[in-house]
C-alpha cells in the first residue's frame, strides 16, 4: 500500500494534525494519565480522516480503535460501550472492510459510494430498534453506569455501523450523533476520574471530523454520479 497520507489534501492533513494535537494537549494537561485513552484516541482520529476520504485504511483502523475503546470502557464499567465496540462495531467494521474492498471506485483508491434504498433504510430502522431494546435489558442486567446514555450510544453506534457497511454518507451523521452522546457520557466519567478527560476531547474532535466526513462523502457522491 502506498503512503495513504500523501492522498490527503492540505485541509485534511491540517485537520488530522489539529486532531492529534488537541487530544495530546488535553492528555498532557491532566495530572492523572491513562495511556490507553491517548493511544486509542490518536488511532481513532486517524481512522476518521481516512473514513472521511473513503479510503479502506479507515475501517481497518476503526477495528484497532474499537479494541482499545472496548478495553477503556471496561475499566469504567461502561459495559454498553465495551460490548458495543467489541461485539458489534468490530465485526461490522470487518464486514465493512470486505464490502469496501468489493466495491472500489474504478481507477481510484476510494470506495464507491452506495445507494441507500427505502427498503434498506426500513431494515436498518427495524434492526436498530430491536438492538436498542435488547441492549437496554442486557446493560441493565450488567448494572451499567449511566444506563440510558449507554443505551442511546448503542442505538447511534449501530446506525453508524450499518451505514458504513452500506457505504452511505449518512454514516457520518449517525457517528456525529454518537459523538454528542459520548461527549456527555465521558464528561460524566471525567467528573469521577479526571484521567478520562482526553476521551471528551477525543469525541469532540471526532465530531468535527464526522461533520467533515459527511460533507466530503456528499462531494464524492456527486462526483461519482456525474462521471457515471
Amino acid at each position: 500500500m502506498k503512503n495513504p497520507f500523501a492522498k490527503l489534501t492540505k485541509f485534511e492533513l491540517g485537520l488530522w494534525i489539529f486532531s492529534l494535537v488537541a487530544v495530546s494537549i488535553c492528555f498532557i494537561a491532566m495530572p492523572q494519565k491513562n495511556w490507553l485513552t491517548l493511544i486509542g484516541s490518536l488511532i481513532g482520529v486517524t481512522s476518521l480522516i481516512f473514513c472521511a476520504k473513503g479510503m479502506i485504511i479507515g475501517p481497518i483502523l476503526t477495528v484497532v480503535f474499537s479494541i482499545f475503546y472496548g478495553i477503556i470502557s471496561y475499566f469504567f464499567r461502561y459495559y454498553g460501550e465495551m460490548i458495543t465496540y467489541l461485539l458489534m462495531t468490530t465485526p461490522m467494521a470487518i464486514a465493512s472492510i470486505i464490502s469496501w474492498l468489493k466495491n472500489p471506485y474504478p481507477q481510484s483508491d476510494r470506495v464507491k459510494v452506495g445507494r441507500v434504498t427505502p427498503s434498506s433504510i426500513t431494515l436498518v430502522v427495524i434492526l436498530t430498534a430491536a438492538v436498542t431494546v435488547a441492549f437496554y435489558f442486557i446493560l441493565r442486567a450488567l448494572d451499567t453506569t449511566n444506563l440510558i446514555i449507554s443505551t442511546i450510544s448503542v442505538t447511534t453506534s449501530f446506525l453508524a455501523c450499518s451505514f458504513v457497511l452500506l457505504r452511505s454518507p449518512y454514516y457520518a451523521l449517525a457517528y456525529a450523533l454518537n459523538d454528542v452522546v459520548l461527549i456527555i457520557m465521558w464528561i460524566a466519567a471525567s467528573v469521577v476520574t479526571p484521567s478520562y478527560v482526553p476521551m471528551v476531547a477525543c469525541f469532540a474532535v471526532f465530531l468535527i471530523n464526522d461533520v467533515y466526513g459527511f460533507i466530503n462523502w456528499q462531494k464524492m457522491k456527486k462526483e461519482q454520479e456525474n462521471i457515471m
